[in-house]
C-alpha cells in the first residue's frame, strides 16, 4: 500500500511540473527507474527557474513597480517582458544608454544563477503600419530591436552559443491594439530563459529537420 501511495505521488508531481513547462511529455510506467530520473529532472529545471525569478525580481524591484519591467514563469519558460520605451526611441532600434543599467541587472543573472539556460529574445511591435522611421515593416524593427538586445547580452558576456534573436512584428499582441494602452504593452521585448527539456525538445526539432 505504501508503494502505491508514493507511486501515486510521483504521478501527481509529475503532471503538476509538465502543465507548468511547454514541450515536456511525460509518459510513466509503474517501477520504471526512468520515470524517477525524469521527476527528478523536471523538479531541478523548475527550481532553477524560480531561483532565477526571485533573483531577478530583487534587483529589479524599482523597474518593476515602475511597470518597466515584468517577470513571470509562462510555458515557454522564464520571461523578463520590458516595455520597449525604456529600451528603444520611437522607432528606434538602437539600446538607450539608460536601458544599459536594467539589461546588465538581467546579463548578470544569465551569468550566474541560470548560466546553463539558453536564452531567446523576441521582438514585439504594436499594429500600426509604419511610416517615418525607415523600417520596412514591423517586422524588421522588431527583428533588430531584438537583435540589438542579443549583442549586448553577448558584450555582457553571456556566451553566444546560448542566444538566439526573433521579430514578430504585431502578430503577438498580449493587448488590444485598439487602445494607446494596449499598443504599449504589445510594444515590447521579451527575454525568454528556456528550461532545459525545452532546449532538448528544441535540438531534437532541429536534428529531425536536418534528417540526423
Amino acid at each position: 500500500m505504501r508503494s502505491n501511495k508514493v507511486i501515486f505521488m510521483n504521478i501527481s508531481l509529475v503532471l503538476v511540473l509538465a502543465l507548468g513547462l511547454s514541450g515536456c511529455t511525460v509518459i510513466l510506467q509503474k517501477g520504471r527507474r526512468t520515470d524517477i530520473e525524469k521527476i527528478s529532472k523536471l523538479k531541478n529545471d523548475m527550481s532553477e527557474l524560480e531561483r532565477a525569478k526571485n533573483e531577478l525580481e530583487k534587483r529589479l524591484q524599482d523597474e518593476i513597480n515602475n511597470k518597466q519591467v515584468k517577470v513571470e514563469m509562462q510555458d515557454k519558460g522564464l520571461v523578463i517582458t520590458f516595455v520597449s520605451e525604456v529600451l528603444f526611441d520611437s522607432g528606434k532600434a538602437k539600446l538607450r544608454k539608460d536601458s544599459y543599467p536594467k539589461l546588465s541587472k538581467v546579463a548578470n543573472v544569465l551569468n550566474t544563477t541560470v548560466s546553463d539556460l539558453n536564452v531567446g529574445i523576441e521582438g514585439h511591435t504594436d499594429n500600426q503600419p509604419i511610416k517615418r522611421s525607415g523600417w520596412k515593416s514591423n517586422w524588421e524593427l522588431s527583428t533588430a530591436r531584438a537583435l540589438s538586445v542579443l549583442h549586448y547580452l553577448s558584450d555582457k558576456s553571456v556566451a553566444e552559443p546560448r542566444l538566439a534573436a526573433i521579430g514578430y512584428g504585431e502578430y503577438k499582441p498580449v493587448a488590444s491594439n485598439e487602445t494607446k494602452e494596449g499598443r504599449q504593452k504589445n510594444r515590447r521585448v521579451e527575454i525568454v530563459i528556456l528550461p532545459k527539456t525545452e532546449m532538448k525538445n528544441a535540438d531534437a526539432a532541429v536534428d529531425q529537420g536536418n534528417g540526423n
